[in-house]
């Protein structure tokens, strides 16, 4: 009998191996292995088991998948053990495994995937899905759900929908939470938030509350009450609770969870978990609903016992598993065989006690690999593919708000569409739409009930005090001074910052710390940069908001205008007899009085033949012209003008003249009834034109701005240190003028009238407070400034020290006095071209007429230069000669007549047998015989 079961123990090998030839590979006899490593003891341990079970008895009771072969499951338990994770591995590789599902943590996929990679063997997790985890280095490692990457750029769009610039991310120190916090401040970045703490807790802190609890009190004491926390579905919870016992889940606070807490909700709906929840924002990969999905939960407890709830990893599981199994269907259908080999690099290491030489290579495991790749199916998760950047498609979350024992979701999150409260799935079906109009969420209830939105941030709790940087002034005190009795910072700008943060909704301790050394004003650009080492938390003074400043720091609202201007030496223009032609400069009155006498000529010409009124003797005629031209100015001549052209002409002019008129008058207003002051200096660009010494204030920006955007070499700026200096310079010339920010010149001019601001401000500024990059107090300052401003209070800061003891009448230079002829060119040249057009037309048409009427048809070649003269003659006569505009009706009567009617013939009107044209024609030559041009 013996022997008979060793014959059959020899052949059944040949049998499957013969089958395996006939039938390629279609052996219904023959089992196909996986494997599983995941530590039973958690929660997603059994979720994962019961489902993953559940998928193969799925798969071997489906005739039309692998063929009829079995597929056999093998699942090892790693008992939170990275040690068993890799035996169990090993094991797996020795019995023939074309595949992997797991391990649970990434950790151990980042070990295990250089094993796959050796030995052909996918592994394929939906739990361990750490960003780092590349499919460049890891060619079979696959991931079943959604990378932390998309779950984390969900928590950046949270975020930033919600307008928070930092969050404090609390993670334990393990790989995936680690490089998962780490995605989530690189997505931060890209909307311009930050991680501005970070909790790292050990990477097991069961049993360790304690640990996590002082942990937690660094956390309270910072400024950021956004906390975001990613970790593992055992480890959430017991955070939770030491923020509980913290009072930490109160009011004011923002808790944002990951994955792992609708995970353990759905398992067991703890109703401490539930009240440690509340108000908690939380993520869980979305599932469309299907037909499948809702019987698979129908069956679930039937399939657990009652033993744990369903959660969405218990989804991926069971979707995980068919994954292998269509793969392994492909492969087996495109003619493929299941077999290994030994691996000629484990076989040369030795064998030993290690028998590493047991280790065989999957032989189709890289054509495995595409058909996983390649796989296009619709799970129990929606439709399942791979991206060519082995990304699972259309990755998305629900959105969920914890309010009492509910999961209300509020929201939904996709790499397609990005907030939204339709489902991804529907709008995916829609053309993108990814613009900030359409991100929205619905009402959030926060913790502590309220469903105002927290502000995300207090002020930090660690006792120490905001540092607020102060320049120590020499000059212009009013602004800031320091008092000599208590030593603390007085002046304009500390009791404008000192009411504003009394409107603040909570306290900030603060010193006042000098910046400067008392002989000299510091430079304000060094005190703002001083922000950026951590020397200061702030700044508050009369400093300006300009662009170098704002690339290093955040600056409130301004409180104050501020902007360059130009103060130069000036004199008092006085009246004088002729103080009436200072509105115009010569070359204007000129060019007026010319245009006056062309306007009244062109006019004249074209008048001349039509209207009595412009003819006459030449004495008469001239005075016509002379009191024609000037009477417009005052819209008195009394001549009437016949001639379109004429009247065109004159419209213009008038117009022209109007303009003229009410400039000239205004002009004249201001100079008699307002203090005019003059000085060589008109402005800014005089200043650049010449070559004079410019002074500035010590430590303003008006330095670099002079030198670096209007190009004046440095050579030319004087450093002034007080307006005592000011003065000085500008009256010994040492300065042609000083360039300041109208706030200090103000001031100056109150006390010194001999000088003045030339031109306008050519720049426009503000004065503000300076706080760290994305420092919320920027934005809460900001708002208190408003609120200032507003309720008058700042107004009454300001005139309550910036009063003007000393009042001048008037310290503006007026940089252009007289009106140029450049103000008015654009009039003159449409005047001009009106009377060129009109007396082009007008000698046109008596060209015209001269040739119809006044030259003969033939001419004999021997009198042609005798009548020359005789021609120029008759031209001049003619046109001086009045023209009868009787004459000029008839002719229009009968072109009228001998025009062509319906039904009729051209009528020829004759008298004594000839034709009307000739006589009119000899009697208009009679007429004319005898008139000169003077007539």
């Amino acid at each position: 009998m013996s022997n008979f079961k060793m014959k059959v123990l020899h052949i059944v090998p040949w049998l499957v191996v013969l089958c395996s030839m006939f039938f390629k590979g279609y052996c219904g006899s023959e089992k196909v292995n996986i494997g599983a490593i995941f530590t039973l003891g958690t929660l997603t341990g059994k979720v994962s088991k019961i489902a993953m079970n559940a998928a193969v008895d799925d798969i071997n009771s489906d005739p039309k998948v692998l063929g009829g072969r079995t597929l056999s499951l093998q699942i090892h338990d790693s008992n939170y053990n990275g040690f068993l994770s890799i035996m169990g591995a090993l094991q797996f590789m020795e019995t023939d495994t074309v595949a992997i599902i797991g391990p649970q943590t990434s950790i151990m996929a980042h070990v295990l995937s250089h094993l796959a990679n050796e030995l052909h063997i996918p592994l394929l997790s939906f739990s361990a899905l750490d960003p780092t985890l590349s499919p460049i280095q890891y060619p079979y490692f696959f991931q079943t759900a959604p990378s932390d990457l998309f779950q984390m750029s969900a928590i950046a769009e949270v975020v930033n929908y919600f307008r928070w610039t930092q969050v404090t991310a609390i993670f334990t120190d393990d790989e995936q939470s680690r490089n998962g916090i780490t995605a989530l401040g690189d997505k931060l970045a890209e909307k311009r938030g930050k991680i501005s703490y970070k909790a790292v807790l050990p990477p097991d802190i069961r049993g360790n509350l304690s640990v996590v609890k002082q942990e937690l009190e660094k956390v309270k004491n910072k400024e950021s009450r956004v906390l975001v926390v990613h970790t593992l579905t055992t480890f959430g919870p017991i955070i939770l609770e030491a923020a509980e016992q913290l009072g930490m889940l109160g009011e004011g606070y923002v808790w944002i969870a990951t994955s792992w807490l609708p995970a353990n909700l759905d398992s067991t709906p703890n109703p401490k978990l539930y009240k440690n929840s509340q108000g908690v924002i939380t993520l869980r990969p979305h599932t469309p609903d299907s037909q499948r999905k809702k019987a698979f939960i129908s069956r679930w407890n039937n399939l657990s016992k009652g033993s744990t709830g369903l959660n969405v990893y218990g989804l991926y599981a069971y979707d995980t598993v068919w994954l292998i199994a269509r793969a392994i269907d492909a492969f087996l259908r495109h003619g493929n065989n299941i077999s290994f080999s030994n691996d000629p690099a484990l076989t040369a290491v030795g064998g030993g006690d290690m028998n590493l030489s047991a280790l065989s290579i999957f032989d189709g495991g890289k054509d495995l690999l595409k058909f996983i790749l390649g796989t296009n199916m619709t799970g129990l998760t929606g439709p399942i593919w791979y991206n060519p950047d082995r990304a699972l498609a259309n990755p998305s979350y629900d959105v969920i708000n914890i309010v009492g024992r509910q999961m209300r979701q509020i929201g939904y999150w996709a790499n397609y569409s990005g907030l939204s409260v339709i489902a991804p799935e529907t709008l995916r079906e829609r053309p993108q739409n990814r613009s900030g109009a359409s991100q929205k969420l619905r009402s959030v209830v926060w913790p502590g009930g309220t469903k105002n939105q927290p502000r995300g941030w207090v002020f930090p709790r660690d006792g120490r005090k905001l540092r607020v940087g102060v320049p120590r002034r020499v000059s212009f005190p009013d602004f800031v001074y320091v008092d000599n009795q208590t030593h603390v910072p007085r002046g304009y700008c500390i009791d404008v910052f000192e009411a504003a943060i009394k409107l603040l909704p909570y306290a900030v301790p603060h010193e006042f710390i000098f910046f400067g050394d008392g002989h000299r004003n510091p430079s304000y650009s060094d005190l703002v940069s001083r922000i950026t080492t951590g020397e200061f938390d702030a700044a508050v003074g009369d400093i300006a908001i300009v662009t170098n400043r704002t690339r290093i720091a955040d600056f409130t609202q301004p409180y104050a205008d501020s902007g360059l201007v130009v103060v130069a030496p000036v004199k008092k223009l006085s009246s004088n007899d002729w103080t009436f032609l200072r509105p115009f400069t010569p070359l204007m009155w000129v060019v007026t009085a010319v245009f006056f006498l062309v306007v009244g000529a062109v006019i004249w010409i074209l008048e001349h033949r039509l209207n009595d009124e412009f003819r006459g003797p030449p004495s008469k005629q001239i005075m016509t012209i002379l009191w024609f031209s000037f009477s417009t100015l005052f819209f008195a001549h009394r001549e009437n003008t016949v001639s379109t052209l004429g009247r065109v002409v004159l419209v213009i002019w008038l117009f022209v003249v109007l303009i003229i008129q009410s400039s000239y008058t205004a002009s004249l207003t201001s100079f008699l009834t307002v203090q005019q002051l003059t000085s060589s200096i008109k402005g800014i660009d005089s200043l650049i034109t010449s070559t004079a010494p410019i002074g500035f204030q010590v430590g303003s920006y008006a330095e670099n701005y002079l030198h670096e955007e209007l190009n004046i070499p440095k050579s030319r700026l004087k450093p002034l240190n007080s307006p005592q200096e000011y003065a000085d310079a500008l009256k010994a010339g040492r300065v042609a003028a000083v360039v300041d920010e109208q706030p200090y010149v103000d001031l100056f001019l109150s006390n010194y009238c001999q000088f003045a601001v030339a031109g306008q401000e050519f720049t426009k500024s503000g004065w503000g407070f300076a706080f760290k990059r994305d420092s919320p107090l920027a934005l809460d300052m900001s708002t208190a400034i408003l609120q200032l401003s507003e309720n008058g209070s700042l107004q009454n800061i300001t005139e309550r020290n910036l009063k003007q003891k000393h009042a001048c009448p008037s310290n503006v230079v007026n940089d252009s006095e007289q009106l140029r002829l450049e103000n008015f060119v654009g009039l003159f040249l449409i005047c001009g071209v009106a009377c060129i057009l009109a007396l082009i037309i007008y000698f046109s048409i008596m060209l015209y007429q001269f040739h119809q009427h006044h030259l003969p048809q033939h001419t004999e070649p021997s009198t042609q230069s005798s009548s020359r003269s005789a021609r120029i003659k008759t031209f001049l006569s003619f046109a001086d000669k009045k023209e009868d505009l009787s004459q000029r009706k008839l002719k229009r009567k009968r072109i009228s007549a001998s025009m062509p009617t319906h039904g009729s013939e051209p009528v020829e009107i004759e008298s004594g047998g000839k034709s009307s044209k000739s006589e009119d024609f000899r009697s208009y030559r009679d007429n004319n015989s005898n008139s000169n041009i003077w007539n």
